[in-house]
């Protein structure tokens, strides 16, 4: 990271979504970052740390999940690292958005606001680990801004 940063460790529990978002948002209020970049930043978060806790593991038993943040030269990067199965977001399906919600697969939301809230998304698997990294390109007082 050559910018400014943020990292936070995660135990593989829900309840970790809330503290995340907390020093997401902390950082970021430290830094100006547009409010609406924030909320797109966080709501990309808790989706897929909500993924990852939630269909990534094999076992019950204790993981770590990574984010990390850099804020350089306008343009904000976050990173999640975790250790679970190997998932490419980039290759699931876009979720069919014109069906009616009864009529809607479930899931694919997070992949969604991942692709269109965010910039410069991808993927890679190292080793054991997933690597998920993307940008936002901030513009300040855009509160449209993607």
């Amino acid at each position: 990271m050559n910018g400014t940063g943020l990292k936070v460790r995660l135990a593989n529990r829900l309840s970790e979504i809330e503290p995340l978002a907390e020093a997401v948002e902390a950082f970021c209020e430290e830094h100006e970052v547009p409010p609406q970049s924030v909320f797109h930043l966080n709501l990309v978060l808790d989706e897929l740390i909500t993924n990852i806790v939630s269909y990534g593991y094999d076992d019950e038993g204790p993981h770590e999940i990574e984010v990390r943040l850099e804020l350089a030269g306008g343009r904000l990067t976050a990173e999640v690292v975790d250790d679970g199965r190997p998932f490419d977001p980039l290759s699931a399906p876009p979720p069919d958005l014109d069906a009616s919600l009864e009529d809607r697969a479930i899931g694919g939301l997070g992949v969604h606001f991942l692709r269109t809230l965010m910039q410069d998304v991808e993927y890679r698997r190292n080793g054991t680990l997933n690597q998920i990294r993307f940008s936002k390109t901030l513009a300040a007082g855009d509160e449209t801004d993607r």
